[in-house]
């Protein structure tokens, strides 16, 4: 059996409300006052051929209690006949999250499963294990940035109702740091959907709160229950733009030593996401995988902040030097691209390797590498005094200082952030390099972050072809440029695909999610943007598409 004529059309028998639970659904009568049990839903994760994680939270229990868990066939909607279950227990020495593990299954299968405590039952979760042998079809969905103030979580509903998806890929930022009345705090209260709780998130408890409030929207819920997730994380787990000794948004004086905020994130992380435990003798920051789809593809996800990244060079600490081009090009070569700045740990580089050596090995045609933040080189744009005057006068003030300050940047040809690949050319060189002795320059990697889509073509430093980048905008959170105007945002994601080589296509105005198909011949790229996130009534549409196939060794895009 081939991966891909396990569609959902192969779940005839299951109901439609299995398969979207907008709201929680339990054995009880939904007037009763008693409370729900599973208030967060249910979810599956970290595929593999014969085993997946499943994972769902229990509420209103003050002890620990026995958790049901039972797995069966598509066509068995009333689980008489489970093919696999059992009881597990969980409290508040895991916030009452309930992870299991289940073993001994088929590859290339779909599976229903549920969990039941407290004398009621969850709704029914789809899931599937990845295929062996010849594999037709993968459908992926690329979702990153789900920022629950900013806006209702329409591309995740979205997702959960593509029947071309097999699985779902979350590039990170699956939750935010922020308080209430930071960012994103003004549409939040307009929408009711302000942060829980309302400071700024810092420890264990704060973390555990906040990913509560996440798993308990009802679109959120559904995608889950519909696909098995692959997530990686990026910054916003934990705060914005950490790296090994620290983060932006982490002020010690204030709230603490780094490490003890960092290790609360990531319990809570590991609680509440469907992911696999560490493996024996690795610790919660070395979170990478390779996942193999038979004889197509491999997935191999990287670990960028918490491993191995050097810290953030920062412009506005360099901005006395930064006098002209001369200047720009010596801080680009001697500081950004120091050779000892790394992005990712040489345990991490070792492994994407050693996977990527092993999918060439194995004759797989696509390798696809789940990446946090954009790779592509991505210079500012130059624009004209005039286009900058039309600006100023649509937009605020701090705006328009913001794009004065790009636009001073942009003279001397400098990347538009340091915090992605960018701030660490050698790192990337690296990467490039030993890739390509793994005989690989045909890398398909798919990116988050930005919150705007991208086609990219990705070079290395002597302009020989990597592979292209795939680049998803945010489920929920706005693009850098939207703040400047529709004009100046056009304007913008124009300027960034005419000046950089690499930057073939971008917009940065969608919110949605890139739907990925690969088969033997070629890949296809989906733009598929939602016209709103203020509203829960929505339309999607594909506002791009591009297929990309191999060429001469590496990838290139067909129009």
């Amino acid at each position: 059996m081939t991966y891909q004529i396990t569609r959902r059309k192969a779940l005839a028998g299951l109901s439609s409300a299995a398969l979207l639970p907008l709201v929680g659904c339990s054995s009880s009568d939904p007037k009763s006052s008693q409370l729900e049990v599973f208030q967060h839903g249910v979810a599956s994760g970290d595929p593999d051929a014969d085993s997946i994680v499943l994972w769902s939270r229990v509420s209103g229990f003050n002890r620990n209690t026995d958790v049901r868990w039972e797995v069966t066939d598509p066509r068995d909607v009333a689980f008489a006949q489970p093919l696999a279950a059992g009881t597990t227990q969980t409290g508040a020495n895991r916030d009452y999250t309930v992870k299991v593990l289940v073993e001994k299954l088929q590859p290339g299968q779909v599976y229903i499963y549920r969990f039941i405590a407290g004398g009621q039952v969850s709704e029914t979760g789809r899931t599937r294990t990845l295929p062996t042998g010849h594999v037709a079809q993968l459908g992926i969905a690329l979702a990153s940035c789900s920022n629950y103030p900013f806006g209702y979580f329409n591309a995740y509903e979205a997702i959960a109702n593509d029947d071309e998806i097999d699985l779902v890929l979350h590039l990170g930022d699956y939750i935010y740091e922020y308080g209430a009345e930071e960012w994103g705090g003004d549409v939040g209260a307009n929408l009711q959907r302000l942060h829980q709780p309302a400071h700024e998130i810092v420890s264990l408890a704060d973390y555990r709160t906040r990913h509560g409030q996440y798993k308990s929207d009802p679109q959120s819920r559904a995608m889950h229950a519909a696909h098995p997730l692959v997530a990686i994380w990026d910054d916003h787990e934990s705060t914005n733009n950490p790296w090994m000794g620290g983060a932006e948004n982490h002020q010690p004086g204030q709230e603490g030593p780094w490490n003890p905020r960092r290790d609360a994130s990531l319990q809570a992380y590991f609680e509440w996401m469907p992911v696999r435990e560490p493996a024996l003798g690795m610790s919660r920051q070395e979170y990478w995988r390779h996942f193999e789809f038979g004889d197509l593809a491999s997935l191999i996800t990287l670990e960028t902040r918490h491993s191995g990244r050097s810290r953030q060079i920062e412009y506005h600490h360099y901005r006395s030097a930064l006098t002209d081009p001369a200047a720009a090009r010596k801080f680009m070569r001697e500081i950004v691209g120091a050779e000892d700045r790394n992005m990712l740990s040489a345990e991490m580089e070792n492994f994407v390797i050693d996977a990527i050596s092993q999918s060439v090995a194995s004759d797989r045609p696509w390798r696809l590498i789940g990446n946090q933040i954009p790779m592509a080189r991505t210079h500012i744009p130059t624009v004209t005094e005039a286009q900058l005057q039309r600006i100023r006068r649509e937009v605020s003030e701090k705006s328009y200082q913001r794009i004065a300050t790009m636009a001073g940047l942009a003279q001397l040809d400098l990347p538009l952030y340091l915090d992605p690949w960018d701030g660490y050319p050698a790192a990337r060189e690296r990467f490039y390099r030993r890739s390509a002795s793994a005989g690989a320059r045909d890398l398909l990697v798919l990116t988050g972050d930005s919150h705007s889509f991208w086609s990219n073509s990705l070079y290395d430093a002597e302009g020989l072809a990597m592979g292209v980048e795939i680049g998803t905008t945010g489920i929920s959170s706005p693009g850098d440029f939207v703040e400047f105007g529709e004009w100046g945002a056009n304007l913008l994601d124009r300027r960034l695909a005419e000046h950089n080589r690499e930057v073939e296509w971008t917009n940065c105005q969608s919110n949605g999610y890139v739907r990925l198909v690969v088969d033997h011949s070629k890949a296809r790229a989906d733009y598929v943007a939602v016209d709103t996130v203020l509203k829960r009534n929505y339309s999607t549409r594909v506002i791009r598409s591009v297929d990309i196939g191999h060429s001469n060794g590496t990838l290139v895009y067909h129009s």
